[in-house]
Formats: C-alpha cells, structure tokens, sequence
C-alpha cells in the first residue's frame, strides 16, 4: 500500500514573509526602532517597514545593510528564515555544521548552535 499524501499547505511559504518576519524580530529584541535601523542601514524607514511585513522584496545588498546596523550576520539571518521555511513545509532540518567547515573540533566563527 502506497504511503497516505502530505497535506498540501493552505497557504504559500512567502520567502520575503519570513524574511520580513525575521528581521522585525531581530529588531525589536534589540528594543530597536524602524527609524533607528533604517538611519544606520541608510534604507528609508518607509521601505524597510514594507520589508519588514513582506511586501517588498530585499536585495542581497539591502539585507546584508540591514544585517549590518543590527549588528547580525547576514548568515544567521538565513539560517533562521531558512529553520523558519522548513517549519512551514513541516520539515525537520538537523542543527548541524558541515565537518568541512569545523577546525580542531572547534566552531568557525559566527556560526551558532541553537542546541
């Protein structure tokens, strides 16, 4: 007997959502305003608010600025959009680092256990 079908998702995975979703969150830990960010990222307020609720699409260069005056790098940001997205397609992604990528059983720098 065939395995039963996964249940397709209601709505769309938005990556652009999740992105926004995590960026606001990063923000407000921080007790960061939109205006705060958006002045040292030097986007306008208006445009990293429409970022931050998922209606507009960031560039790699405008998420890498906005990584930067939160002070987060880039690459933690996609990680988490990255768990955020395989939650949402009811996937179960390992946390774990590529031996290729770990020197004397140590953790390259920046990267972060969720464990």
């Amino acid at each position: 007997m065939p395995p039963a079908p996964r249940p397709v998702a209601t709505a769309p995975v938005l990556l652009r959502r999740e992105l926004g979703d995590a960026l606001r969150g990063l923000r407000q830990e921080q007790g960061r305003t939109l205006r705060e960010v958006s002045g040292t990222a030097r986007v306008s307020l208006g445009y990293l608010s429409e970022v931050e609720r998922g209606q507009k699409e960031a560039s790699s260069e405008l998420l890498s600025s906005i990584c930067g005056a939160l002070g987060t790098p880039l690459s933690a940001l996609l990680r988490q959009v990255s768990d955020r997205v395989a939650l949402a397609e009811d996937l179960v992604v390992p946390d774990v680092v590529p031996a290729d990528l770990v020197e004397d059983g140590r953790r390259p720098e920046g990267l972060v256990s969720a464990a």
